[in-house]
């Protein structure tokens, strides 16, 4: 079963049209435009129900064949973890308690750890990564509603990496986070693929953010932008495959605007990006 997407997760709008569709390791994807703002987003998308369930078994063998974290896997994340915190130190000076969403083996937990001296807290529905991410003495358990129970104090720090992108209601989700887990004066890390570099049409990804509608739907949620940066590291010295941004809770009032030609930037982002791919194939994939 899949359901409808009747409005524009990010404004609302009833008003899209259809921008891409294939097929993605065998499953169907069919990706549509926001007319009002420029989102783009995943249309039928799985049903609740499908979506834990997926995220509890299928997601972690589909993307990696594997339920524990590989060799390679944990490589990359401590390539990004090392960038991230390298972001966010010149920022935030202090960090009591950090809470990363989706934090896989904990890695990101443990590299902040190692300089901030904070108390680490995770959340992991894949059982073979909380797992891994418990035999490194992380306090990590499978859902939001499960910490939220323990009625933990607020965090300094909340990270999703590559979570936002899996949000059926990202402007929700992150209003929820402000409200109910991150201290007034704390920080908000966020990275998602880039729609105008990355392939990004996956099954799991039901959006595909812009750097405006990424931006944008921050500014939406109650927060105001303290840095961000398009880039392509651990993977590219090229290619600006992520989006990354620190902010702090700051509600305003937003008013969107239509982004306009959105299907003219992806397609020449995604040809920029071939073109380095050909000519300079190392620096466009690093090994």
């Amino acid at each position: 079963m899949t359901e409808e997407v009747r409005t524009c997760p990010l404004c609302g709008s009833i008003r899209s049209k259809l921008f891409d569709q294939r097929e993605f390791r065998g499953k169907p994807i069919i990706n549509r435009l926001c007319q009002d703002c420029g989102l783009v987003y995943q249309s039928p998308r799985m049903t609740p129900a499908e979506t834990d369930s997926f995220y509890a078994g299928e997601y972690r063998m589909l993307y990696e064949k594997s339920p524990s974290p590989t060799q390679r896997n944990l490589a990359d994340q401590l390539k990004r973890a090392e960038f991230l915190y390298k972001f966010v130190k010149p920022k935030v000076k202090e960090i009591k308690r950090h809470l990363d969403i989706g934090c896989s083996s904990g890695t990101l937990l443990l590299r902040f750890h190692k300089d901030y001296q904070d108390d680490p807290t995770g959340i992991e529905p894949g059982d073979g990564h909380r797992q891994q991410a418990r035999e490194y003495g992380l306090n990590v358990v499978a859902s939001l509603q499960q910490l939220e129970q323990e009625n933990e104090p607020r965090f300094d720090l909340v990270s999703l990496v590559h979570v936002l992108e899996h949000m059926p209601d990202p402007v929700g989700y992150l209003s929820h986070i402000r409200e109910k887990l991150l201290e007034p004066t704390g920080y908000l890390l966020l990275e998602v693929p880039n729609l105008y570099a990355h392939d990004s049409f996956e099954i799991a990804h039901l959006l595909s953010f812009s750097p405006y509608t990424f931006i944008m739907t921050v500014k939406k949620a109650g927060y105001e932008i303290v840095k961000f940066e398009k880039h392509g590291k651990p993977r590219s010295a090229l290619l600006p495959l992520y989006l990354t941004l620190l902010a702090r809770p700051h509600v305003q009032k937003v008013k969107l605007h239509p982004e306009t030609a959105v299907s003219f930037k992806r397609e020449a982002g995604m040809f920029r990006r071939h073109v380095l791919e050909h000519l300079l194939p190392r620096l466009a994939w690093r090994s």
